[in-house]
């Protein structure tokens, strides 16, 4: 199954293929639209002339990593800031998984074990990477025991409450609504 994100579609294929790329984008899936957090990943490849290996991205300079995530448009509103934590994931990948990014999902026995794993990872917390299960789950049909249970609320069919249900505008709009009552209601709550 391919990923379908309202997105440039050789973002999507990049996305669907490289376990790294789809990190890259979860990683930078925070305080940015979606459009921009799982587009950068193809922006990246196209700056540097090529798809990077985790461990290139491990070795690179970080100055240099950090000057081309801050080339106009920038990758992220804090582009050093997750060029850093972009090349502590590939470090993590290069230096646990062999540099294959699929190992982290592959080599997993359960659903409870991919998410310690992924939770492991710099800049994932408890929800993201639950959403990276319910997205390797419902896009990808990574499915390994127990994973809608290890993705939580995330991993619940027919659900739009994440990057993980969106596979077109519609879907999208849904999500984005979703959030949008969620902060609402947070607010006033209080």
């Amino acid at each position: 199954m391919p990923i379908s994100l309202p997105i440039e579609a050789r973002a999507n294929e990049l996305l669907t293929r490289s376990p790294l790329a789809l990190l890259i984008a979860l990683v930078l899936d925070q305080q940015v639209p979606l459009e921009k957090a799982f587009s950068s990943p193809q922006v990246l490849v196209d700056r540097l002339g090529h798809e990077p290996t985790a461990a290139e991205l491990a070795d690179f300079p970080p100055e240099e990593l950090a000057a081309v995530f801050s080339e106009r448009p920038a990758l992220h509103r804090f582009p050093r800031a997750m060029a850093a934590r972009v090349q502590a994931v590939a470090r993590v990948i290069a230096d646990e998984y062999d540099g294959d990014a699929s190992r982290i999902w592959a080599d997993a026995s359960s659903g409870a074990e991919l998410l310690a794993r992924l939770s492991r990872l710099p800049g994932f917390g408890t929800y993201k990477a639950q959403i990276m299960i319910a997205m390797l789950g419902k896009q990808l049909g990574v499915q390994p025991p127990g994973w809608r249970a290890a993705a939580g609320p995330f991993g619940e069919e027919g659900s739009r409450y994440s990057v993980a249900d969106i596979t077109d505008e519609a879907s999208l709009a849904q999500v984005r609504a979703f959030k949008k009552e969620r902060k609402a209601a947070a607010k006033a709550a209080g």
